[in-house]
């Protein structure tokens, strides 16, 4: 392991010194994002994530009640995942996730999510403050929200009434779709057709690779997709695309699903998007066949390799995911260093 991750360093160094880094946008939210961009940012130092803005639960939730703001919370997470390994990111990416633990209304609020709220309004302008707070931090990388605007998930769920398990009802909301115990059929956002980020839709079509997943699948993965500029660029961009598969199904959410069904899921939300490579860790892929079958009619290959933490948790590990990447990167890349 300990020769592995030092091959991975050593051309990180090689790319940086070469001047030939990939341009990398990564979308999701929440931890599933968190574990891309910490595995990215040690192989690319061109990277944009663009994360989902319909959180309305905890900390986050309250802020966007109460001021009427966008949520605050995986955007933070995302800054925080790009933070470097060095004592000044580590001691950041410490204090922006660190909550406030009181019998009064600071109550579990999250300091970054406070400190990027505040810079909102002191500025008055998302993709401006997410951007200090980055040199802040001396962040790897942009923080970018896919949408300036709050966004609501809906979902049409089978069973969300353990009483009526054959009726389908809208949950509204995504901590509610999050933690579902019925089957989620689809998601939409309200409003219908929300407006993207300009620099969000602009860095899509500029970048070598654009990464999906891993992360909740209906609540994190799929409303990008739901964005139409956001998806509309990336269909028309020129970047490959890689879809990163999760580690397990999720509770509640994908109770059940194989990996397969991910993809189909993903495909009927989004039938004129097509893939390059769908990567998966090779011991969570029980039937890979059926796999290969539904990459293929996404127009993508699979790539296996492992990327889960040792200790048995379904968790990426950094490392081996930036290895797994890197790889990809190099296999699938076009003509050129990487244009």
């Amino acid at each position: 392991m300990r020769q592995h991750r030092r091959r991975t360093t050593l051309s990180v160094r090689t790319l940086r010194r070469r001047g030939t880094q990939p341009k990398v946008v990564a979308l999701g939210g929440g931890m599933g994002l968190s574990a891309s961009l910490a595995a990215l940012r040690r192989i690319t130092g061109d990277l944009t994530a663009v994360v989902t803005v319909a959180d309305d639960g905890g900390s986050s939730g309250r802020l966007r009640e109460e001021l009427g703001v966008l949520p605050p919370g995986d955007l933070r997470k995302a800054l925080a995942a790009l933070c470097g390994d060095d004592d000044w990111g580590q001691t950041w990416s410490r204090v922006i996730q660190h909550r406030f633990q009181s019998k009064g209304d600071l109550h579990e609020h999250a300091v970054g999510n406070l400190l990027i709220v505040a810079l909102w309004e002191q500025l008055g302008d998302h993709v401006q403050a997410l951007d200090l707070v980055g040199r802040l931090l001396g962040a790897h990388g942009r923080v970018l929200p896919m949408s300036a605007v709050p966004l609501e998930l809906q979902a049409l769920v089978k069973g969300h009434d353990p009483d009526r398990p054959d009726d389908v009802d809208t949950v509204r909301g995504q901590a509610t779709v999050a933690l579902t115990p019925g089957e989620v059929q689809s998601v939409h956002l309200v409003p219908n057709d929300p407006p993207a980020v300009p620099e969000a839709v602009a860095a899509v079509l500029d970048a070598d690779w654009v990464v999906l997943g891993p992360g909740s699948w209906f609540s994190s993965v799929i409303p990008h997709l739901l964005v139409p500029e956001l998806l509309e660029a990336l269909v028309e961009t020129k970047a490959r695309r890689v879809l990163s598969l999760n580690l397990a199904p999720q509770p509640g959410e994908t109770e059940g699903f194989s990996p397969q069904r991910h993809l189909e899921v993903l495909g009927r939300h989004a039938p004129k998007l097509a893939l390059d490579v769908v990567l998966a860790d090779e011991a969570a892929v029980p039937d890979r066949e059926s796999l290969a079958d539904a990459a293929k009619r996404l127009g993508a290959a699979v790539e296996l390799a492992p990327v889960a933490r040792k200790d048995g948790s379904p968790k990426h590990d950094p490392e081996l995911l930036a290895a797994a990447y890197d790889r990809i990167f190099r296999m699938h890349g076009r003509i050129g260093p990487w244009r």
